[in-house]
C-alpha cells in the first residue's frame, strides 16, 4: 500500500530567521500565540547559496518523510483489516441502518421523538456525506479502484448531490497535493468576503444543503458529458429519495414542510463541516507556488488538528478532526488508521524539531471572530522557508 499520494522564514520581501510570522498558530495549549516557534531548528544558507547546498537540504528533507513512511507502515503492515478499514465501514453500515429509525421518528406528533428523529437523519446524512464520501474520494474503503469508483458515485454523488470526478480533482489533487499554496490548495473556495463573520460563521452555513449542488451543476461543465449525466441523475435520484421518504414514510401532509425538513436535517452539522474546513488551515503558513516546501514541512506547519469530539469523530471521522496533520501525511489510510499512527506522527515530528499543530475548536473560533478580516477577506500573507535543516 501507498502512504503518500529550526524554521526561518520570509514574508513578501522580508526575511525572518527563527520562526514563520505573519501566520497564526497555537502556540502553546491554549492557541494564543501568533507565531511557529523554530527551536532546535538550525537555519542553512539562504536561497541562492548554492544549487548543492539546497539539494543537499532537500535530500536530508526528504529522507525524514521516507524514516516517518517507514514506522507508519510497520504499524500498517501489523494491522488487521478491522482496523485499516472495518471499524469505518461498520460506522457507514450502522449510519444507513439508522435511516428507517430516524423516518418512522418524524411521524410522531410529539416533540421529543420527532427532535430525535431529525438527530438521527442529520448525524447519519453527515456521517455519509462527510465521512463517507471523504473516505471514498481517497479510495481509503477499499483495495479496488473500481469498487472505489462506485462508493465515491454512492456517497459524493447520490448521499452528497455533488460531482465525485470534481470533488476528487479539487480535494485529493490540489487541496492534498498543495496545501496551503497559495492560488492551488490554500482553501481559499471557502472564503466569502462580502460577508460579515457573523453571517459567515453562523447564519451562512444554513444554506450548505442549497449551494452544494448548485455548485456541483456549475462544475459540471467542466466533466465529460456521460459522467455529468450520470451525476445529475445520482444527485435528482437521491434528493428525490430523501423528499419521498419524508412524504410517505414520515408522513409529511405539505411539500413545504418536506423541503423545511430537508433543509434542517441536512444543514444540522453545517456549522460544524464549515469551521473545521477553515480553522484547520487558514490562518496558518501559506507559500507561493514557486516556494512550495518539501512534504513533511509542507503538511507539518500547514495542517492543525482539533481534539477529540465523539459526534464529531462519528460523523467527520478522526482525520478530518484530531488526526487531520496524520491524513495530509498518509491520505491513503483510513480514520481509524489515522488515529492509530497519531501517536507515532506526532512523536517522531516533535523528535524532529518540525511543528505538531493542535488548538480547540473554541481557541480557534475566537481568533477567526477576531481576525475575520485578516484571515479571510484579505490576501494571506506568503511564508517562504529559507533553510530548514
Amino acid at each position: 500500500m501507498s502512504l503518500e499520494d529550526g524554521d526561518p522564514a520570509r514574508q513578501r520581501g522580508q526575511r525572518v530567521t527563527g520562526q514563520v510570522s505573519g501566520s497564526p498558530h497555537p502556540g502553546g495549549p491554549h492557541g494564543t500565540g501568533t507565531e511557529v516557534p523554530a527551536e532546535g531548528w538550525n537555519p542553512g544558507p539562504a536561497l541562492g547559496d548554492g544549487e548543492v547546498t539546497a539539494k543537499g537540504t532537500e535530500k536530508r528533507e526528504e529522507a525524514l518523510m521516507a524514516e516517518l513512511s517507514e514506522l507508519v507502515q510497520k504499524v500498517v503492515k501489523s494491522s488487521s483489516w478491522w482496523d485499516r478499514r472495518g471499524v469505518d465501514i461498520s460506522i457507514l453500515t450502522c449510519s444507513l441502518l439508522l435511516l428507517p429509525a430516524g423516518f418512522l421518528c418524524l411521524r410522531s406528533a410529539q416533540a421529543i421523538p420527532f427532535l430525535v428523529g431529525v438527530l438521527i437523519l442529520g448525524v447519519v446524512h453527515h456521517t455519509l456525506t462527510v465521512k463517507g464520501s471523504h473516505l471514498a474520494s481517497h479510495n481509503a474503503l477499499t483495495e479496488s479502484k473500481s469498487w472505489g469508483k462506485v462508493w465515491a458515485i454512492f456517497f459524493i454523488e447520490l448521499c452528497s448531490a455533488f460531482t465525485a470526478e470534481q470533488a476528487t480533482y479539487n480535494h485529493v489533487k490540489m487541496h492534498h497535493g498543495y496545501t496551503n499554496v497559495i492560488g492551488l490548495g490554500d482553501s481559499s473556495t471557502w472564503k466569502l468576503p462580502f460577508l460579515n463573520r457573523y453571517v459567515y460563521l453562523f447564519i451562512a452555513p444554513l444554506a450548505v444543503p442549497i449551494i452544494t449542488p448548485l455548485v456541483a451543476l456549475d462544475l459540471l461543465r467542466n466533466v465529460e458529458w456521460k459522467a455529468a449525466l450520470r451525476t445529475l441523475c445520482c444527485m435528482v435520484l437521491g434528493l428525490y429519495c430523501h423528499y419521498w421518504l419524508l412524504l410517505h414514510v414520515s408522513g409529511f401532509q405539505s411539500p413545504w414542510s418536506t423541503l423545511l425538513c430537508m433543509l434542517l436535517t441536512r444543514s444540522l452539522l453545517a456549522h460544524p463541516y464549515i469551521h473545521v474546513n477553515i480553522f484547520q488551515h487558514i490562518g496558518l503558513p501559506m507559500f507561493a507556488p514557486d516556494r512550495k516546501p518539501t512534504r513533511i514541512h509542507l503538511m507539518s506547519l500547514g495542517v492543525l488538528n482539533l481534539p477529540r469530539n465523539p459526534l464529531l469523530d462519528w460523523s467527520f471521522g478522526h482525520s478530518l478532526i484530531s488526526c487531520h496533520v496524520e491524513h495530509h501525511l498518509f491520505p491513503s489510510l483510513s480514520d481509524n488508521m489515522c488515529l492509530k499512527i497519531k501517536p507515532v506522527v506526532s512523536q517522531y515530528l516533535k523528535q524532529k524539531k518540525l511543528p505538531y499543530n493542535e488548538d480547540t475548536y473554541t481557541s480557534r473560533l475566537q481568533l477567526f471572530l477576531q481576525r475575520y478580516e485578516e484571515l479571510m477577506v484579505h490576501a494571506p500573507p506568503i511564508t517562504e522557508l529559507v533553510g530548514i535543516q
